[in-house]
């Protein structure tokens, strides 16, 4: 960030001239983010629908990265500026690690994105909002952690599970109604597959897995070996799972305990 503010700042989020007017139905927006955390770490799946107003946009977008080693980040809003802002971020952490020789804290990763989305201010109140999510595995307390934000760049730790995008008020309402803290990957990981088809079944902007092509969430498994993607196999087969307990409840799967 420093050297392209001294030589090249016109490259910097938020430094682009732009004309006035609202640019948000001009531009593809992804959608839904989930994350949670089981014993063992912390989990990421994004939807793969990307709109632009009433039109889908794109049906196969990915919005869920590995940040480095033992972090991973997506992102909701603007498509353009949040691939631009994710990739930045990483070039970030690597270079960190390159000068310092040793990886920055989970907390000082957080908050060097906090800065990034600070700095898309101007185009955010263009219409052009990113808004990240950001998780990622502590091993000073060998966890996983969540991270949520702002528009403006503020940061919030959540606990146990979150969600952002147009559907993530769906997606959190599965989430307080499936979630448990002793859920093992596989369940963690399906449970927030009924999630993302929670928020696509009331959401019209968020896609739920396409049975027809075949394209599923992107799922990003962080733990204390590091960050995973989940094989795209393992992920249709818990989503053909899941499409197939809900022909016989539509409504998805009831909580498991009221007590």
């Amino acid at each position: 960030m420093d050297f392209l503010a001294g030589h090249a700042p016109d490259l910097l989020p938020g430094r682009r001239a732009l004309g006035s007017g609202d640019l948000s139905s001009e531009v593809p927006h992804g959608t839904t983010i989930v994350a949670a955390t089981f014993p063992g770490g912390v989990i990421m799946a994004g939807d793969r629908r990307a709109t632009m107003g009433n039109i889908i946009a794109q049906r196969d977008i990915e919005k869920v990265f590995p940040a480095d080693e033992y972090s991973a980040v997506a992102f909701a809003g603007s498509a353009g500026f949040g691939i631009e802002m994710v990739r930045l971020f990483q070039v970030e952490l690597e270079h960190y690690e390159k000068l310092e020789g040793a990886t920055l804290s989970l907390d000082g990763k957080a908050n060097r994105l906090s800065a990034l989305i600070r700095g898309n201010l101007p185009m955010a109140m263009q219409g052009l909002t990113v808004v990240p999510l950001f998780a990622g595995y502590d091993h000073d307390i060998n966890a996983g952690r969540i991270f949520s934000y702002d528009p403006t760049g503020g940061r919030y730790e959540e606990t146990h599970f979150y969600s952002v995008g147009s559907g993530s008020l769906f997606a959190r309402g599965a989430l307080k109604k499936l979630y448990r803290e002793d859920l093992s990957e596989t369940d963690c990981v399906t449970v927030m597959i009924q999630s993302l088809i929670d928020a696509a079944d009331d959401d019209s902007a968020t896609g739920g897995p396409d049975m027809l092509r075949r394209i599923f969430p992107v799922v990003g498994v962080v733990t204390a070996d590091g960050y995973r993607r989940l094989p795209e196999d393992e992920v249709a087969a818990l989503v053909d799972a899941a499409w197939s307990q809900r022909h016989r409840r539509p409504d998805g799967p009831a909580a498991t305990s009221l007590t």
